[in-house]
């Protein structure tokens, strides 16, 4: 027997965060720095999610997760090339979409001339690691 797969017309937080594989807290987070993530609340109080939502939060966690776009890069493209009708970004290149722009990586302080990094916490922890073994072997 076949798994029948019937789309719904309103999940959960629960149900969501399971599709997109993406806890509770980094939803409600979206919620509230992405204009187009909007979910109603039913009688309960309790977020329910439409397909578009859901279809919103796929592309947030494209740019962030996938693409590694800070919040406010992010914001930005959404801003500019997100389709409301459609629950997509469009006028993008995917080669676009496949690497962050410099400027999101990089963040030139035009006062001093010095270059702004901003490194992932994993990032951060294997730079950590590395010095730990320089300062071993310098011990």
């Amino acid at each position: 027997m076949k798994d029948l797969h019937i789309k719904k017309l309103y999940y959960s937080i629960s149900e969501v965060s399971r599709l997109v594989g993406e806890e509770h807290y980094v939803l409600r987070y979206w919620e509230t720095e992405f204009d187009q993530l909007k979910p109603q609340k039913n009688r309960a109080g309790n977020r329910i999610y439409t397909q578009k939502d859901i279809t919103v939060i796929k592309a947030i966690k494209r740019l962030l997760r996938d693409n590694r776009y800070t919040i406010d890069g992010a914001k930005d493209i959404m801003k500019k090339h997100f389709d409301p009708a459609s629950g997509e970004l469009v006028g993008l290149e995917d080669e676009t979409l496949r690497t962050a722009p410099v400027e999101d990586a990089v963040l030139a302080d035009e006062s001093s001339n010095k270059e702004k990094v901003e490194l992932t916490r994993g990032e951060l922890l294997a730079i950590r690691s590395d010095l730990l073994e320089v300062l071993e072997e310098l011990a």
